[in-house]
């Protein structure tokens, strides 16, 4: 377990720095902090993706333009595993996402 301000924050892509708080065998908890005009690129992966917006606002898009829409703060979503998604972000922000289960790649502590 990890306090935000004593994790070790990763930027990748530039402008969206994650921060792996907490993990064990079966789920992950990940703060984000991501600066207006920076983007997530389509991707995808096997962990269901719960997320909840601190501050900001974000779009997030899919492989057609029904599958996108808008969240702003206090707003929660979540992404079943292998479901294509990507992310713009409109605003300075701010979120904390769980996956269930763990992203090997982000286990960096």
């Amino acid at each position: 377990m990890k306090n935000v301000q004593e994790a070790n924050p990763i930027e990748k892509p530039t402008g969206i720095t994650r921060t792996t708080l907490a993990y064990n065998d079966e789920a992950m908890l990940c703060h984000f902090a991501m600066k207006k005009g920076s983007q997530i690129p389509l991707h995808n992966h096997r962990a269901t993706q719960i997320g909840y917006v601190i501050k900001g606002n974000l779009r997030f898009i899919g492989g057609s333009s029904d599958k996108e829409f808008e969240v702003k703060t206090g707003d929660s979503y979540v992404f079943s595993k292998h479901v294509t998604h990507g992310c713009i972000v409109l605003e300075d922000s701010e979120c904390i996402e769980v996956f269930v289960p763990v992203r090997d790649e982000y286990k960096d502590f």
